[in-house]
């Protein structure tokens, strides 16, 4: 049996997909909680969202502005929403990663469908003293959800501890901005960074397979495959 063929048939690859399924289904469904429990309350806010957004009021100073509206930029509109995907997966085309490409395309997309039914499942308002413009729903940010999916699914592309790392900050710098702005509450961001990382996992799971057998392709020397 092949390097390649052993992917499938390979008892690490069926618990990477159990973890994915596992892990993304309970992030996807803590998302959810979170947005059942804010409608709940009616209009009111946490606590916490009430005391992040007043002390971000506080801290106003136009350097971290001008940087949370660049981020605002980046993270959504036709730049976040189509640029980055697409020369991402150009990019992994051209390293010759189609299947991871593809993987990418399909958790963004994901990403995106689950954060637009549950803005409009919840319908929560935004903070009063938002100062860019923003969709319909406060809940989940997806600015957040977009770069939590993008950490995620770059980190099953890349498995390295640097990729990880630098994920995790992307997504609190953004987490950072959306609020400084304050076009969300905390609480949104929570929500947005658990349905995009739990859509980037649930998306893997169903990719485990030709990503497992592409990173063995790309890792063997062309003379041995």
């Amino acid at each position: 049996m092949t390097d390649v063929r052993r992917v499938e048939a390979s008892p690490r690859v069926a618990r990477i997909v159990r973890v994915e399924l596992v892990v993304g289904g309970l992030l996807t469904l803590a998302s959810v909680a979170l947005g059942w429990w804010i409608l709940s309350r009616g209009v009111d806010p946490f606590p916490i969202d009430d005391w992040w957004n007043t002390l971000l009021a506080e801290w106003w100073h136009p350097a971290i502005a001008g940087f949370s509206r660049v981020m605002n930029w980046v993270g959504g509109g036709w730049f976040g929403v189509l640029a980055v995907p697409i020369a991402a997966a150009v990019g992994l085309v051209l390293l010759k990663r189609p299947w991871a490409a593809a993987y990418f395309l399909a958790a963004e997309a994901v990403s995106a469908g689950f954060v637009q039914v549950l803005k409009h499942a919840f319908g929560r308002v935004r903070p009063e003293d938002i100062l860019v413009i923003s969709d319909y729903g406060s809940y989940p940010s997806g600015h957040v959800a977009n770069a939590a999916t993008i950490a995620v699914a770059a980190f099953v592309i890349f498995p390295r501890v640097w990729v990880a790392v630098v994920g995790a900050v992307w997504v609190v710098l953004m987490a950072f901005s959306r609020t400084y702005l304050h076009a969300h509450w905390l609480s949104d961001t929570v929500g947005g960074a658990l349905i995009g990382a739990g859509a980037a996992l649930l998306v893997a799971a169903a990719f485990a397979v030709p990503l497992g057998r592409e990173r063995v392709v790309s890792t063997v020397p062309a003379t041995s495959r």
